[in-house]
């Protein structure tokens, strides 16, 4: 009996992480992680796909009516229709001109976009029976480079030499599989870092951040230089010498602001300097990493393929920082990571927030075995919050990601939490 897509069910979930100053950062002092929940709702209540965009708190509204609007592309269709050619399934929603027009291909349009093709591949892992990374990996060469659209993209990736990328791992990625399931995907924490927390907490998470076996940590900066040097000085004496600490300004500075802050911080060896400028400032941070020492990362707030293709042929960026929900969800993603293949430079997925570390997972496994085939100077942020509100929640041990088992792509919040936190009349902003 075939099945047809019945609904895009939309949820405002916020958590007041504000309240702890988790999240804190320069730009950010005050964020409430919150997720544009949807479910994509079939006409068999136990084939359901789940997906969300994550946001800060207030424009979260704007978010779920964005998803809402993209109801008439799918409530009706028969859904072997709709997860058969993914491909087709992302242009019709990406092309119609009229919500394009509210880009194009960036902003919260394109964001909602990301939530109902994140929850279409979650749903699509599902029937299969299969991790979302696993689903991935083990498509053919050709229908993986059916799911990316190459239009603007032609000038630097063309589909011939995707296929060649893809055509070139394909024959280890059984044994990059086996690899995976054994040893996991190596990750580094955030959780020390956060501008708000106090020097005490900030040493003594940077600590167990070595005893749970992370290689590398991350501190936000940018508010204040000489906070910034004494804390960097507080977790390098925390973690020891060897451990690698990254950085990150959260879009804080102008160009020659960033190049006096980070020739400043120079002495204290950061890993990466994270978004030291506005993320649409291509050439700015291309000018930065030619004036510092320290190598350039950025990505998370990237609208699309385009301005990550021209990240890279600019030479702006060392390390690629994907995130699954800026963009239009999964398609866009790999394209993404075949650009980044295409140039050498490794993808490492922003994460965190609300789900994020659930999502980027499957990304950076999938790009690990089909596309890049190598986990070297590759790493997938962590952040310890909300996990408890998912149905399958990340696995990290000593310092990696365990590869998920369980079907679909870890996106599915929690009954009893999607109740409790839904804006503005669950208990927990009701009350």
């Amino acid at each position: 009996m075939s099945l047809n897509i019945t609904e895009l069910d939309c949820a405002d979930l916020r958590f007041p992480t504000s309240t702890e100053s988790d999240g804190s950062d320069a730009m950010n002092p005050d964020p409430d992680y919150s997720a544009a929940y949807v479910i994509v709702r079939t006409s068999d209540p136990e084939q359901n796909g789940h997906g969300f965009v994550f946001t800060i708190g207030r424009g979260n509204e704007v978010q779920t009516a964005a998803i809402r609007a993209l109801e008439p592309h799918l409530v009706g269709m028969d859904l072997e229709t709709v997860l058969g050619d993914m491909g087709e399934t992302w242009r019709r929603l990406v092309h119609d001109s009229q919500l394009r027009w509210l880009g194009p291909e960036k902003g919260v349009m394109h964001m909602a976009i990301g939530a109902v093709v994140n929850a279409l591949w979650d749903l699509k892992a599902r029937r299969a029976g299969l991790p979302l990374w696993q689903l991935l990996a083990e498509m053919s060469p050709e229908e993986l480079v059916d799911l990316v659209d190459f239009r603007y993209l032609t000038d630097a990736l063309t589909r011939d030499e995707a296929l060649e990328i893809l055509a070139k791992a394909e024959p280890g990625r059984q044994h990059r599989i086996d690899q995976l399931r054994n040893n996991g995907f190596p990750a580094y924490t955030t959780t020390p870092g956060w501008l708000g927390y106090s020097d005490e907490k900030l040493a003594q998470l940077s600590r167990e951040a070595v005893v749970d076996g992370f290689t590398q940590i991350k501190l936000k900066v940018g508010a204040n230089l000489a906070d910034d040097q004494r804390r960097m000085g507080i977790a390098r004496a925390a973690v020891g010498p060897d451990l690698r600490i990254a950085v990150d300004a959260n879009q804080r500075w102008d160009v020659p602001e960033a190049i006096e802050w980070m020739t400043a911080l120079a002495p204290h060896e950061p890993y990466w300097i994270e978004e030291p400028t506005s993320p649409d400032d291509i050439l700015g941070h291309a000018s930065i990493r030619r004036a510092i020492s320290t190598p350039v990362a950025t990505g998370e707030h990237v609208h699309n393929r385009v301005m990550f293709k021209q990240l890279l042929q600019s030479q702006a960026v060392d390390f690629v920082q994907i995130d699954a929900t800026r963009v239009a969800g999964v398609n866009e993603n790999v394209a993404i990571l075949l650009l980044a293949a295409k140039y050498g430079k490794p993808v490492c997925p922003h994460a965190g927030g609300v789900g994020l570390c659930e999502l980027v997972q499957h990304l950076s496994m999938f790009d690990f075995v089909a596309v890049s085939g190598s986990v070297e100077d590759r790493v997938i942020e962590y952040v310890d919050h909300l996990h408890e509100h998912f149905a399958t929640p990340v696995v990290v041990r000593d310092g990696s990601y365990v590869a998920p088992t369980t079907p679909g792509s870890s996106a599915e919040i929690l009954p009893l939490t999607r109740e409790r936190f839904r804006f503005p009349d669950g208990e927990v902003w009701s009350g």
